[in-house]
Parts: C-alpha cells; sequence; structure tokens
C-alpha cells in the first residue's frame, strides 16, 4: 500500500517567522504534537511541544520567539508514492509517531500518522513502526 492512501491531507502549519506562542496554540487546538514548518509551499521543518519546551523553555526563549529557532530540520520523511511497510521501518528507526509526506519538489502533501497506519493501512507495518517508537532512548528528532 501507497503512503498517499492511508496519509492525512488536511495539515495546519507554520511559518518560521511565526512566534512560537502561535505554534503552541496551533497544537493546542488541534490535539497535536508537532506543525510542519513551510516556506511557501516547501517543507523545512517541523516544531514539537518538545522542541517548544525543552530546547525553548529550558533555554530561555520567550513565546515571541520565531519558529525557525526552535524547529528541527534534519527531517525524516516519506513520500507520496513510498510504501508504507518502508515508511513504517523509516518511523521504528528514528523513533517517531509521523511524518511529513512530500511531492518530488519537497512541497508538503500531509502527513502520515501510526493512527493512519493502524486504521487505513495494513496492521503490520504499524506495529514495525510502533516497535520502534516505543523502544527507549535515542535522540528524538520530530
Amino acid at each position: 500500500m501507497k503512503v498517499s492512501e492511508v496519509m492525512t491531507r488536511d495539515v495546519r502549519t507554520v511559518r518560521p517567522d511565526q512566534p512560537v506562542q502561535e505554534a503552541a496554540s496551533f497544537m493546542l487546538s488541534a490535539d497535536a504534537g508537532s506543525i510542519p514548518v513551510i516556506d511557501g509551499d516547501r517543507l523545512i521543518g517541523m516544531i514539537t511541544d518538545r522542541d517548544i519546551a525543552v530546547r525553548g523553555v529550558a533555554k530561555g526563549y520567550g513565546p515571541d520567539t520565531p519558529v525557525r529557532e526552535l524547529m528541527t530540520d534534519d527531517l525524516v520523511i516519506a513520500r507520496l508514492d513510498d510504501d508504507t511497510d518502508d515508511v513504517a521501518s523509516r518511523m521504528s528507526n528514528a523513533q517517531v509517531r509521523r511524518l511529513p509526506v512530500i511531492d518530488d519538489q519537497q512541497r508538503l502533501c500531509g502527513i502520515v500518522s501510526l493512527g493512519d497506519l493502524t486504521q487505513k493501512g495494513d496492521d503490520g507495518a504499524a506495529e514495525q513502526a510502533l516497535e520502534g517508537v516505543t523502544e527507549p532512548g535515542g535522540e528524538h528528532r520530530q
């Protein structure tokens, strides 16, 4: 099964110049732990609640800090035509619960999550991703 068949297409985004307070507000209203950062229509990063709380607050950044200062730009991504088993393996290895999905021009097309793999996709792919995500340790990237 292809990622394009299971991903969530309607994704809230933030710009790199927006304050992290706005990103946090979007996360709260969407009940999400991360939001893609786009410049125009190109994906350039992700900002997570952990980026804001640990990287931001712990280092003394305020709510007006631009998203670009705290976002993660070393991303693990999926492409529209990737197989869900391959994406599940990537999620497991990176220990993440969701991946942004891009096209050939680096434009954000959606997000694929463990929930998408479980509800719409192959249960084996979701189980594979969940195994890595639930393992302790390692650096969290997005």
